[in-house]
């Protein structure tokens, strides 16, 4: 989850006034103290954490809790709607022709993020292209141009010209027919006048509509000089923040966007093309404070769905609800589910099962689940037509057959059989529902199992 270590510390916080209906001052000095230990570990700056649980505190002594609120969720609502209001509106993209200039150091992941930026674009039906001019780091040509192939984007680079503004004139015409053009330049180690220089030219021939700044969430309190001489530089319209998907502490970030009075764009989630999701702060915070997001889940769900179908023309997820229930179906369905991303970062999204739910589970749940779900693949992999069709003539001469063949055991072939068997009988019960019998049936499968991904976690009564 995005700022991990941060929100799994403000729900700890807020879970201590658990129980309680009214709020004394001395529960707010508390909560307040506790909330600005929580900013400052995570690399906040002084003064911004100092600005925020000022701003909670007042509000939380002068508000009055709307009748039937408790405490917790009095507190929650208002430290919700002053950290969004912290980290401000997304970045505008509009989706039209435009040029994105990168800024950043070196190992911001600016070019990785210049590959994910193009690949987001293109989902959005424009053309994108990617313009490397980076020709101090060896390999970046290289990097740069693979990363474009797999996000399936136009590339321009001249791993034979040390000159980084020609490259970036020749790309531009070289590239003039992309709707968006993405200019990656050189990072270094630190904010030498050379690489100042260096940006400031490449701006002057590309003339941006937008300059991004790249940042690392690990960065902590170096963000603020970065931003500042950025912002100096050439002017700083929104930023990335990548590496979210490791235990990074990421308040140097949103920091950064304060000192450069800009706002966020994009979130790098992980290490693929497809791992960037476009900065919604309301989404974001709540995520944070583990209250979920309908938003970039169903945004996912969508995508995955639309990338298993175009891998598979003769599948439609809505025949489910219609036949019969194979382990065709089961596997299309957690390839789209593979699709969506860690599964970590997607049971945060689910209101009432990320946040809090979460932190109650050992560290490697996520990765036992994962590795499950692999092993379930294989043993796939490894049946007929006719088993994955009619998975009722799996009998135990083919159970060893199976577990042989996809190198696992025989027990576990079993349990996929069986949370087939689940997933069979709970689809069975939403064929010919109606819309309110359907809610009825997902709030049971949440809280009771029956099937579904809790099942598929292990577990029998309740998500996990």
């Amino acid at each position: 989850m995005v700022l991990d270590d941060l929100g799994t510390s403000l729900r700890s916080s807020l879970d201590k006034l658990q129980g309680k209906s009214r709020l004394s001052e001395s529960d707010v000095e508390e909560i307040v103290k506790e909330i600005q230990r929580s900013l400052l570990s995570a690399d906040v700056d002084v003064a911004l954490v100092m600005e925020l649980s000022d701003s909670i505190k007042s509000r939380a002594l002068e508000e009055e809790p709307p009748g039937g609120t408790t405490a917790k969720d009095h507190v929650l609502r208002i430290v919700y709607e002053e950290m969004v209001e912290l980290v401000g509106d997304s970045t505008e993209l509009p989706l039209e022709n435009q040029t994105i200039l990168l800024a950043g150091l070196q190992g911001s992941g600016k070019t990785t993020s210049a590959a994910k930026m193009a690949w987001w674009f293109s989902k959005k039906g424009l053309r994108p292209a990617v313009i490397q001019t980076d020709t101090f780091r060896p390999g970046a040509y290289d990097q740069a141009k693979q990363m474009c192939e797999r996000a399936e984007v136009e590339f321009y680079g001249n791993p034979d010209n040390d000159d980084p503004v020609d490259i970036a004139r020749t790309g531009l015409e070289e590239t003039e027919d992309a709707d968006v053009h993405i200019v990656d330049t050189a990072g270094r180690h630190a904010l030498e006048d050379d690489l100042i220089a260096e940006i400031e030219e490449i701006e002057g021939v590309v003339d941006p509509d937008r300059s991004l700044l790249v940042l690392d969430a690990a960065i902590g309190q170096g963000a603020k000089e970065q931003a500042r001489q950025f912002e100096e530089s050439i002017g700083i319209e929104g930023v990335m923040i990548t590496k979210l998907d490791g235990t990074a502490k990421g308040g140097g970030a949103l920091t950064a966007v304060n000192e450069t009075d800009s706002s966020i764009a994009f979130l790098g989630t992980g290490e693929t093309v497809q791992d960037i999701e476009r900065f919604e702060p309301s989404g974001f915070i709540s995520r944070l404070l583990g209250m979920g997001d309908l938003k970039q889940l169903s945004e996912r769900v969508e995508r995955a769905m639309q990338e298993t179908q175009e891998e598979d023309d003769d599948w439609d997820p809505e025949d489910m609800l219609q036949g019969e229930f194979t382990l065709k179906d089961m596997k299309r369905q957690m390839d789209a589910m593979n699709k969506m991303g860690p599964l970590d970062q997607v049971m945060d999204m689910i209101p009432g099962l990320g946040g809090g739910m979460m932190d109650e589970l050992p560290d490697d749940a996520m990765d036992v689940t994962q590795d499950r779900m692999r092993r379930f693949e294989r043993i796939m992999d490894s049946m007929t037509e006719e088993e994955l069709e009619n998975p009722r003539v799996v009998g135990q001469s083919r159970v060893e057959r199976i577990a042989r063949g996809s190198g696992t055991d025989e027990e576990t072939v079993q349990q996929l059989l069986e949370q087939h068997s689940m997933m069979e009988e709970t689809i069975g019960q939403f064929q010919g529902m109606g819309e309110g019998d359907m809610q009825r049936m997902m709030k049971k499968m949440g809280g009771e199992g029956g099937g579904g991904l809790g099942d598929m976690m292990g577990g029998g009564k309740g998500p996990f």
